[in-house]
């Protein structure tokens, strides 16, 4: 699933050191880190997937802002 995280935020325009998802030291959890996010966000593989797919803006459209994992957080816990 990191793979296919990475490959979805390429397609969206980010290098891997604007955004990328990588494998966390705790068991189960992967990291969402790089320039373009204050601090990495950290949760399970499916989670983070589903944050790249359908939260993460386009690298043009995100332009010079950075995403926070507060936001990310608050539109997880919308209801979908």
């Amino acid at each position: 699933m990191i793979d296919q995280a990475n490959e979805a935020l390429r397609a969206k325009g980010y290098s891997a050191a604007q955004l990328s998802a990588v494998g966390a030291p705790l068991p189960g959890k992967v990291l969402l880190k790089g320039t373009k996010i204050l601090s990495p966000f950290s949760d399970t593989a499916e989670v983070v997937l589903r944050v790249v797919h359908e939260f993460v803006p386009g690298a043009a459209d995100l332009q010079r802002r950075q995403l926070t994992p507060t936001e990310i957080r608050e539109w997880l816990a919308e209801p979908s």
